[in-house]
């Protein structure tokens, strides 16, 4: 029994000191969110910024993962063979990073991207934003990849280089209101003076036509948000009031999207 516990003590340290890296990974990643939430609340008396929380959030997992790599490392370090391993990785070690850097050099690039984007911040928690065509709501932006919240609730993930090298449209970077717009449509016989009338005595909400087919008159309605994450709420308000007000004038509507 001591003969194996003797062999087998570098195994056992090493286990511990993985499970204590993840450990006190875990314990300071909590501080620091702890701490930065009540600070903020402490000098501004308000939740944290999109600005903070996107920058907080790096900083967060680029600390967990050092901590994460370090306990690692430490845990080979109680092999012998481990050591002899490095000793020659190190002697070839130009010939190892060409070959590493190669064959990761996708990863590397949207890690050095995601680190950019939180320094300088073109999208941000909570942003609407438009890449490739497709819109939604920032949900997470981590070290190699960005979540957005599409409308239908579908997650769309894309990589960080994809976001630091293209354009893309930031609709809330500078002001938070998003202006949302819904369509009314009538028969082409439809009195579409006075279904705007109607429609413009709407509460902060303006209407125009949009345009005119052969399978009627559009007229579009418009409203501004308060944020990205209301625009869902304002669109169904208008549609039910134009709805509402449409056939209170007595118009035949086709309905309203």
């Amino acid at each position: 029994m001591a003969s194996f516990l003797g062999e087998g003590d570098n195994e056992l340290v090493a286990l511990a000191t993985v499970v204590g890296a993840f450990v006190v990974a875990e314990v300071v990643d909590r501080i620091l969110l702890s701490r930065s939430r009540k600070l903020t609340e402490a000098v501004s008396g308000r939740p944290l910024s999109a600005v903070a929380d996107t920058r907080l959030r790096l900083v967060r997992r680029l600390i967990f993962t050092s901590i994460i790599v370090v306990g690692f490392a430490l845990a080979l370090a109680q092999f012998p063979e481990a050591e002899r391993v490095a000793t020659g990785v190190l002697a070839s070690s130009a010939v190892l990073g060409l070959v590493v850097g190669f064959a990761a050099r996708q990863t590397l690039a949207n890690a050095v991207a995601g680190v950019l984007l939180a320094i300088t911040q073109p999208i941000r928690i909570g942003d609407l934003v438009t890449v490739e065509e497709c819109t939604g709501t920032v949900e997470e932006i981590r070290l190699t990849y960005t979540y957005l919240l599409l409308d239908g609730g579908v997650r769309l993930i894309v990589p960080n280089e994809r976001l630091a090298s293209n354009s893309l449209q930031n609709h809330t970077i500078l002001d938070p209101r998003v202006e949302t717009e819904i369509s009314v449509w009538l028969p082409l016989d439809a009195d579409a003076d006075a279904a705007l009338e109607s429609l413009a005595r709407m509460e902060d909400a303006e209407a125009r036509i949009a345009e005119v087919t052969f399978e009627g008159i559009r007229i579009a309605v418009k409203a501004w948000a308060p944020s990205a994450g209301e625009r869902g709420g304002v669109a169904s308000r208008l549609r039910k009031e134009s709805l509402q007000r449409v056939r209170e004038a007595s118009l035949s509507s086709d309905g309203s999207g």
